[in-house]
């Protein structure tokens, strides 16, 4: 009767923390699941092994690559590798979201951050599209010789708030460590969230009023290309490649949870 009863409650807690994930997302976060209702998936365990081999996103590269393998945890993974000041990016074009709010999702481990030059930034998330100029990076940061630290933070370019990365001491870089990343665009105040590890950090944020750019409006384009990888701005880097390893890739009109 005792293993009975011990075995009943087990079930009912991990029922309840079951419960505690967003809806869906039970589903959408198992590794090596894409499930239909998703606006684009990709958790990379179909395709062969090598550089990309599907019509389902394209490549954008600069002294870079993208190949397809197996990891330590035994499941397929993207690695991107560049050289210096490149870029290696998942390209995910004719993307539309209903009412262009949309959330996004990957697993991240990366070798190595840049400790140079000063000010080395970098990009792992972009989004463009029509209506508005602005480049915007929900996934980035920046090294900041002067804490000196790396750290997370929303940023953009192209557009009339300028070239920014709103980089904040309260989400330093975590090096060699899997990682769940969350973001959300969401054009109500034109805003940005970023989730790490299932966990919401306020300071990584944007709105209208409220960036790390020039003294204008903030405003969301209307997203048809999201990309994917990792780009490097600053020649003479330390060190002088980078690795990285993505996985489970999701773009949903739900969050998803880690």
């Amino acid at each position: 009767m005792r293993t009975l009863l011990a075995a009943l409650t087990a079930a009912l807690t991990l029922g309840a923390a079951a419960g505690s994930v967003p809806s869906d997302a039970a589903a959408a976060s198992q590794r090596g699941s894409c499930t239909r209702h998703l606006l684009f998936c990709e958790d990379f365990e179909r395709l062969p092994r090598g550089g990309p081999s599907t019509l389902n996103w394209g490549v954008d590269t600069r002294n870079g690559t993208l190949t397809v393998e197996r990891d330590r945890r035994g499941n397929q993974v993207l690695h991107i590798h560049t050289v210096d000041n490149g870029r290696a990016f998942l390209r995910v074009d004719d993307f539309a979201a209903p009412g262009n709010r949309f959330y996004g999702r990957m697993r991240l481990r990366v070798d190595a951050f840049p400790t140079a030059p000063d000010w080395a930034h970098f990009t792992l998330v972009e989004a463009t599209g029509t209506g508005s100029s602005e480049i915007v990076r929900p996934i980035g940061g920046q090294y900041a010789p002067t804490v000196p630290g790396i750290f997370w933070g929303v940023g953009a370019d192209g557009g009339p708030t300028g070239d920014w990365t709103n980089w904040r001491e309260s989400a330093p870089v975590v090096e060699d460590t899997w990682q769940c990343f969350e973001w959300k665009l969401d054009p109500a105040d034109n805003r940005v969230a970023v989730w790490i590890d299932g966990v919401a950090n306020p300071e990584l944020s944007a709105s209208t009023n409220k960036h790390g750019g020039n003294d204008v409006p903030f405003i969301l384009p209307t997203v048809n290309t999201v990309k994917i990888g990792w780009q490097l701005y600053q020649g003479g880097t330390t060190p002088g490649a980078f690795d990285l390893w993505i996985d489970d890739i999701a773009l949903s009109t739900k969050r998803l949870g880690c």
